[in-house]
């Protein structure tokens, strides 16, 4: 089955005028740090989609924009996908995530051993068919799940179930089987009946079957730093309940807004799905069941990137705080999806700078402008920032502008002062700042160098 793009506008702009030019200044000059072509953002503030855009070209030979009602491929993003039809699944009393994952496709090795809820969290060892970041000559040609599974999932684990983390696609092949096992449909029909159609996420595509088509994005790649070329398509069944999907930022919003609201599953597989699995020794692995599970400033980041033929993606959901930045790029091994959504969410959910970042960040401003607030700084720094000094800030730094994000790091004590490191970001580079204040709240140390 596959899903017709929808005929309703995917352009939804009801902002304030400040965030919007902050993300379109955030996309705008990484797409030219990075080279990449196109960006197509979708942005959830207060559990809402309330923005989508697209920057660059779709499409290089004849050139064409990009615009918000393109499908990209999400790669494995879609995991979260397979992950939501296995919880749906438990619950309607069909299996458990603690079941053993031989009980439905049997032969695979140590199958009486590796849960389901090992697979949908990497942690049962079976070995990754696709670390690389493009495509082999046999993955020109189609295969199937089960010649997949017969291929890596009756190799010898890489370590014994529980005990490491290893993100491996094989494991979700296996998921995708046990889905249409169980339910006695297609993964793509289960989901299109579930998920899809429920939260009208009409472009929903699948691109393992099918290629996308003239009005969608084209995938590149390149060699080095030679010219953007346009990017090979996977056999058909390479990609599978590992990375099919492909849509709209749009529609992608759509279901982070489901993330957000708790629409599609009950709340206990919710708290499954976005709780981070420990190994057998305690140990975290960062990730729950087909996501990645994060900190913000000690906000949670419920978030996943894809990365396809041609097509890389991000998608970050700070669920507490009903915000999410979903971004499709149409070049691989870049990672720009991942800086412009990083970049964009904590501005979209409004989170707000420690102390010591924004008075850092207010000594960043005036030295632009060539002032600085000498109540604030210890007599060796007053000495240190003669005019030559604050000539020489003003004149560096003032060109580079308002930076996209300062945010502290590191935090020591060292001399009876407290050290602290921030690092300043810019689309094109790094700074770092380097602070020593005394208990007082005097600035000892105030400085600023290229990040290494």
């Amino acid at each position: 089955m596959i899903v017709a793009s929808s005929a309703r506008a995917q352009t939804v702009d009801t902002i304030s005028p400040d965030l919007r030019t902050k993300i379109d200044r955030i996309a705008e000059q990484v797409l030219k740090q990075t080279g990449v072509p196109s960006a197509s953002v979708a942005v959830v503030q207060h559990g809402k989609l309330v923005y989508t855009h697209a920057y660059g070209l779709a499409r290089l030979q004849p050139p064409k924009k990009a615009t918000p009602d393109m499908r990209y491929s999400i790669g494995s993003i879609s995991k979260q996908f397979t992950a939501t039809a296995i919880l749906l699944l438990q619950e309607g009393g069909k299996l458990s995530i603690d079941d053993p994952v031989g009980k439905y496709v049997p032969g695979l090795t140590r199958g009486d051993d590796v849960t389901i809820r090992q697979i949908l969290s990497h942690t049962s060892g079976y070995q990754d068919y696709w670390p690389e970041d493009y495509v082999m000559t046999p993955m020109l040609k189609p295969e199937t799940a089960q010649q997949i599974m017969e291929t890596w999932g009756k190799k010898p684990l890489d370590f014994e179930p529980g005990t490491q983390w290893q993100y491996s696609n094989t494991n979700f092949v296996i998921a995708g089987a046990i889905v249409e096992k169980v339910s006695d449909e297609s993964l793509w029909q289960f989901l299109g009946e579930h998920v899809f159609h429920p939260l009208e996420m009409k472009s929903a595509w699948n691109s393992d079957e099918h290629k996308l088509t003239d009005v969608d994005s084209t995938a590149y790649y390149r060699h080095a730093l030679a010219p953007l070329r346009v990017a090979p398509k996977e056999g058909v069944g390479w990609m599978y309940a590992a990375g099919e999907l492909a849509t709209t930022a749009h529609d992608l919003a759509l279901w982070d807004e489901s993330l957000i609201a708790g629409s599609v599953l009950k709340p206990e597989s919710y708290k499954q799905m976005s709780t981070e699995v420990k190994l057998k020794d305690g140990k975290a692995t960062e990730y729950g069941l087909g996501v990645g599970v994060h900190y913000v400033d000690g906000h949670r980041d419920i978030e996943h990137s894809g990365e396809v033929s041609g097509f890389v993606s991000d998608n970050e959901v700070l669920i507490d705080d009903g915000a999410a930045v979903a971004v499709l790029t149409n070049q691989d091994a870049v990672g720009a999806a991942s800086m412009i959504a990083r970049l964009a969410v904590p501005i979209v959910a409004d989170l707000p700078l420690k102390p010591a970042e924004q008075q850092a960040l207010d000594i960043y401003r005036g030295l632009q402008k060539g002032t600085i607030d000498r109540n604030l700084l210890a007599l060796n720094l007053s000495d240190y920032f003669t005019p030559e000094a604050i000539k020489d800030y003003q004149s560096s730094l003032a060109p580079l502008g308002e930076p996209l994000s300062l945010h502290q790091g590191t935090e020591d004590l060292r001399g009876g002062m407290t050290f602290r490191s921030f690092t300043i970001t810019y689309p094109y580079r790094r700074l770092r700042l380097t602070t020593y204040t005394y208990p007082d709240g005097k600035l000892e140390q105030y400085l600023i160098a290229p990040t290494q």
